[in-house]
């Protein structure tokens, strides 16, 4: 072998799982696998924005359902992660309508967390407060390494490995891994240099996200408010200088979205006081407002030669029901599962053809069943704001629906 290939070759750090993406879903990922005993290497070019009024910060909020919950007491940072934590107890639906007078309440209906398990539904975590929290607990993982203002430049598979460049340019650019991870967000390299397409559908929607203070107490629910345009989501928030406070996710059609980003303040209270119905008072905005665009997009395939796609680079979904990231780290905990079973094998063909199987099922039916309620959701067709409102009563009063799709909503179909 020529001196310089073979000073090249031995120059390549090895580790068992490096991972492109370094979001919420990629540092949780980071996290689970170096818990595991997988020597783990974790990169993204933008380092995470940690507060609330820098301009990028992330300003949606998660609630992590039961099982997202049971896979960060298995990785053993549930203890650091629940003191910032709001409970999650219940789902209040609302179904509104327009008239002369203002928006009117057709009907409700509460879906009780304790009615499946003596515990709440889940807990709520602003964004950019889980990054926080996770880049404090990261370092004392063990064999996990986090490199950020490093990112995924190229890549080269083989039957019993994968050889990534990095965009660093040192003597450490090069990664030699028995598993990548794509968990680099819906424009996805490492899917692109895997060679997996995606299908978009795009809704003309937009959705925007800030945290709000409010007259009435939430009670720990979270509460959808539907009228056209898509749902008003308020998800409870620990109280904010003594008053209640809920993190919400407005959607609405593109310009629609874009004139409520650009409104002043005073205007805007009013307006999403009128948009709440006034269930809970006046609405005051205690944040920056941030604008994301609403798409379901659905990878063509979830695996290739030593890589797995997850999180966002696998499934985009709008907004609803807390779908999005929990179905991240349902495919997450698949994929840990997988390698646990595997151990040294982790990143073969059979392996990753059976993580590839499980979890387009379920991406799938969950994104058929989104797209859906958000077509009914969001139109203005009275029609199918009756059939809204029937299926609200049908799915909440008839007692076996209620509980399957309470289920369903925490964890695989």
């Amino acid at each position: 072998m020529p001196a310089q290939i073979k000073a090249a070759a031995t120059s390549r750090q090895k580790v068992d799982v490096l991972i492109s993406g370094g979001g919420i879903a990629g540092m949780i990922a980071a996290a689970a696998f170096g818990a595991a005993g997988f020597k783990t290497l974790m990169v993204d070019p933008t380092p995470p924005v940690t507060v609330a009024d820098e301009a990028s910060s992330d300003l949606r909020s998660t609630a992590f359902l039961r099982p997202a919950r049971d896979l960060f007491k298995k990785i053993g940072i549930w203890d650091a992660l629940a003191p910032h934590a709001t409970p999650l107890e219940g789902l209040r639906i609302v179904d509104t309508v327009d008239c002369a007078d203002g928006p009117v309440l057709r009907n409700e209906r509460q879906f009780e967390g304790r009615e499946t398990a003596d515990e709440p539904f889940g807990w709520n975590f602003l964004n950019w407060h889980m990054r926080r929290e996770l880049m404090r607990i990261l370092p004392s993982i063990p064999q996990t390494e986090v490199r950020y203002g490093v990112g995924f430049k190229s890549m080269l598979t083989r039957t019993g490995s994968a050889i990534v460049t990095l965009t660093d340019g040192t003597d450490g650019h090069v990664i030699e891994a028995k598993l990548v991870i794509a968990a680099d967000g819906r424009e996805s390299a490492v899917r692109a240099a895997a060679g997996i397409g995606v299908s978009t559908t795009r809704y003309g929607q937009k959705s925007l996200a800030f945290t709000a203070l409010h007259d009435l107490p939430h009670g720990n629910l979270s509460t959808e408010i539907y009228r056209d345009g898509g749902p008003f989501t308020m998800v409870p928030l620990a109280d904010i200088d003594g008053r209640p406070a809920s993190a919400i996710v407005w959607m609405n059609k593109g310009p629609k979205a874009m004139a409520l980003l650009n409104m002043d303040i005073a205007a805007f209270n009013a307006e999403m006081t009128d948009r709440s119905a006034g269930l809970y008072g006046n609405l005051e905005l205690a944040s920056q407002r941030g604008v994301f665009p609403i798409i379901t997009q659905v990878a063509d395939r979830l695996s290739a030669q030593r890589v797995a796609i997850i999180a966002e680079a696998a499934h985009v979904l709008p907004p609803i029901g807390a779908q999005g990231l929990n179905t991240s780290l349902n495919d997450l905990a698949e994929l840990l599962t997988l390698c646990e079973t595997n151990g040294s094998d982790i990143g073969g063909a059979a392996m990753l053809d059976a993580y590839a199987r499980t979890r387009h099922r379920d991406i799938t039916a969950r994104a058929r069943i989104v797209d859906l309620f958000n077509r009914v959701v969001q139109s203005e067709d009275s029609l199918l704001q009756s059939v809204r409102l029937l299926g609200l009563k049908a799915v909440h009063d008839i007692k076996p629906v209620r509980m399957g799709v309470m289920r369903a909503g925490l964890g695989p179909l």
